[in-house]
């Protein structure tokens, strides 16, 4: 039985099942994953660890626990998984897939958060083992909730980093710890001495904070390859992340080898998914050519032969330094028998699976393989010694889709749909198409089109225009909790969601033209999407318009508030948004506005009052809505409270939504449903629109059956 949501409301997105990406056995029958839902009756979260049998689609819970996470197979039949126990501390249990019933047993016990296990088979009684854990400046487990807590709440720095994304920063590091799991008497184990820190003594820290992730890291048969920031470059400066190689043999070693460093000369800037190919002896990864440039390209390298870190190979280099490939590589996946690399990269609002031989000589520019809907997430190998791959992805109806793709077929099928591919939420993809324009130059700009689920032709809906953040970024064909268009156009209006200068997945000229530029061709970008909406889509009431952004896109707001274009819109929001750029030294990563803004406020202070939205405020006029936390150390609540106190003293209808306990994003379902709600009631008003009694629906009130499908 297939439920169907009456109406896409926020409550149906918030207590909608959240799947992990799943990861399949090594015979590729079943696969693993994580789900969690809220539920607003109880105001309780429920989280699982479930199996999916690959061949029907059908899934079964094994535990039911929201302290266990992070399920990784040991065998066809075993897995390992993390469970969250009291001060802090972490078990490592071992459960059966075919025995949910049975009690798992515990392999060990540590006084410490772990998290990011990645696990490599090394011959027919040994597993290597490595995850992630908090690591005092001595090398030793550090563990927050334990340590002794001192009698002042004083912090005292000498030096940059101080704080980072929502955390005043410790002198703990994250490290990588790792160790050998033989199995004993039919149980597993770890050989000698137990985790081992395999950074001890080296100024290095892995994963890099604060999104750094098992990505950052991997095993093979030969060692541990992973991503550092230079120890010798300040942190808040520079982006120079490099990649080292510790050779270790039985992941016993009780004193690690010291990590040895991979040449990339030329390339200075962030280094990211190692990935060692079946053989171990070859490791594929990225990096980019800036060490202060966050969004630069990243570059498709190859470590042919780790027994030469001195050696590395380019794909797609040119003399120009450019590559001759214009997209962004991102996470990478060997071929069965090493022969091709399948990287994702953003092209043209999807996130796509490329494929390309793993010789970079005999490399050139890839097609995609072909997937299902949407934008590919995460992608494995189907089973040991398949060529076929397990692909999750999601699209702007689908919140989560498991599929099996064949790249020498061209075929995917679909095994798992979490939404029965947009039917759970009353969604089609009819409803969704896009267009293109003439932007501020000789260049096309790209938008997203979502249009109501009931929509009629011989209707006018009001416009949603949503601009996205980053500035280096771009809205994708792919589901999100946080700003989903579909939650707007079933209010009733077409959503139309621009990808404008500074836009990634539309070649390097299109998002490089934002630098030093941040309030000219990305607005008038935005002008000009306007103007074709007027002019070539007559079902869209842009009398009746509205515009919310985030981040940078809340900088555009601001800036659109003091510019013509704010006055074609009945009401503005602006989430965590800079209100002036002259106040960007207030952010933690001092790189991003150097490079943006095209040097420091003290070399080119012209460059950031150039785009300030503040020196504008006389225009100001629009009723805006202003949401801002004071957990958001990338552009402080200041931010926020200042253009509301002008909004305010000019008699501007205005609104201030703050959250004490949200960073950059609201995450916790509570006042993500308020933002909704502050946000839908805003524009609602102001456009006309009128409200829906119907808050509640089959599927929330029925959570559970959808669940146990």
């Amino acid at each position: 039985m297939t439920l169907k949501a009456t109406k896409f409301t926020p409550e149906v997105l918030l207590s909608a099942p959240r799947r992990s990406a799943a990861a399949p056995n090594p015979s590729g029958t079943q696969a693993l994953f994580t789900v969690s839902t809220y539920s607003f009756e109880s105001h309780k979260k429920v989280s699982q660890i479930r199996v999916l049998d690959i061949s029907s689609g059908q899934s079964k819970v094994l535990i039911e626990d929201l302290s266990s996470s992070e399920p990784t197979w040991l065998t066809d039949d075993e897995f390992l998984y993390l469970k969250g126990g009291e001060h802090g501390s972490t078990s490592l249990l071992v459960g059966s897939a075919s025995r949910p019933d049975s009690v798992p047993y515990e392999v060990a016990s540590v006084k410490a958060g772990v998290s990011n296990v990645k696990i490599k088979k090394l011959d027919s009684s040994a597993i290597a083992f490595a995850c992630t854990i908090l690591a005092t400046p001595d090398g030793e487990i550090s563990n927050p909730e334990t340590e002794e807590k001192p009698y002042s709440s004083a912090k005292v720095y000498t030096g940059l980093f101080v704080r980072h994304w929502d955390t005043w920063l410790t002198e703990s590091r994250n490290s990588i710890w790792y160790a050998a799991l033989e199995k004993r008497d039919g149980k597993y184990s770890f050989s000698g001495e137990g985790l081992i820190n395999a950074l001890v003594g080296t100024k290095l820290e892995c994963p890099v904070a604060p999104f750094g992730g098992t990505g950052d890291f991997d095993i093979g048969p030969s060692g541990l390859v992973f991503v550092a920031k230079d120890p010798e470059l300040n942190p808040a400066l520079y982006t120079k992340t490099d990649l080292y190689f510790i050779p270790l043999t039985s992941f016993t070693e009780t004193a690690p080898p010291s990590p040895k460093i991979v040449a990339t000369p030329g390339l200075e800037g962030y280094t990211n998914s190692p990935t060692f190919s079946h053989s171990g002896n070859k490791v594929a990864f990225t990096r980019m050519r800036s060490k202060q440039y966050e969004s630069d390209k990243p570059r498709l390298l190859l470590l042919p032969d780790l027994g030469n870190l001195d050696k590395t190979e380019e794909f797609y280099k040119t003399d120009d330094g450019e590559g001759g490939w214009d997209y962004r590589p991102e996470s990478i996946t060997w071929s069965v028998d090493d022969s091709s690399l399948f990287v994702t990269a953003e092209k043209f609002a999807r996130t796509l699976i490329f494929s390309l031989p793993a010789n970079p000589a005999d490399a050139k520019v890839p097609e995609h393989v072909r997937t299902t809907d949407g934008s590919v997430g995460d992608v494995r190998q189907l089973a040991d010694g398949s060529p076929k791959l397990f692909v999750s992805s999601s699209s702007l109806v689908d919140n989560s889709c498991y599929s099996v793709v064949d790249p020498s077929h061209g075929t995917a099928a679909v095994v798992s749909s979490n939404s029965k591919q947009g039917k759970t939420f009353g969604l089609s993809r009819s409803n969704c198409t896009d267009i293109t324009f003439k932007g501020d130059g000789d260049y096309d700009v790209h938008a997203l089109v979502m249009r109501p689920s009931n929509h009629d032709p011989k209707k006018k809906y009001p416009l949603c225009f949503l601009i996205h953040g980053g500035p280096q970024g771009a809205w994708g064909d792919g589901w999100s909790t946080r700003w989903n268009p579909a939650i707007f156009a079933e209010q009733g209006y077409v959503v139309v969601s621009p990808n404008p200068t500074g836009s990634t997945g539309y070649g390097m000229s299109l998002q490089n033209g934002i630098k030093g530029n941040w309030g000219g061709r990305p607005y008038n970008d935005l002008v000009k999407c306007f103007e074709y909406i007027e002019k070539e889509m007559p079902f869209v009431d842009t009398d009746r318009g509205v515009a919310l952004g985030a981040s940078y896109g809340g900088y555009m707001i601001n800036w659109i508030q003091g510019h013509p274009l704010g006055r074609k819109f009945k009401a503005l929001v602006c989430h965590d948004g800079v209100f002036s750029t002259l106040n960007q030294w207030s952010t933690e990563e001092l790189f991003f506005p150097i490079h943006d803004f095209e040097g420091t406020i003290y070399e080119n202070r012209e460059g950031y009052a150039r785009w300030d939205p503040a020196q504008f405020v006389n225009e100001w006029a629009t009723p805006q809505l202003i949401i801002h936390s004071e957990l958001d150390y990338r552009l402080p609540i200041t931010e926020g409270l200042s253009p509301f106190n002008i909004l305010q003293s000019k008699g501007i209808p205005s609104k201030l939504l703050m959250f004490p306990d949200e960073n950059h994003w609201v995450l916790k379902p509570e006042n993500s449903l308020v933002w909704h709600r502050e946000v839908l009631g805003w524009i609602n008003h102001y456009a006309g629109v009128g409200e829906d009694s119907d808050e509640t629906d089959a599927l929330t009130k029925s959570i559970d059956r959808l669940m146990s499908e």
